[in-house]
């Protein structure tokens, strides 16, 4: 649970087809504190590790106090 109140969770989803499967990340932002809808996402393995290394990265500069360049 986040300070404002979501819940976020990470999953690993599966979709089985016909001879063949496809795995994704899923990242669930759940809804706020005014009930307003919350966003999914399904990420591949790749995504999933650039935004697991974009969310290290900022964590480490705001902790710092200092901006992060663009990307």
């Amino acid at each position: 649970m986040t300070t404002c109140g979501r819940s976020i969770a990470v999953r690993r989803l599966r979709l089985a087809f016909t001879g063949r499967s496809i795995t994704r990340i899923a990242l669930d932002v759940g809804r706020d504190q005014g009930d307003e809808p919350g966003v999914w996402a399904a990420l591949t393995t790749g995504e999933a590790r650039d935004l697991a290394h974009l969310l290290l990265l900022n964590a480490d500069l705001a902790e710092q106090g200092t901006e992060p360049s663009d990307h």
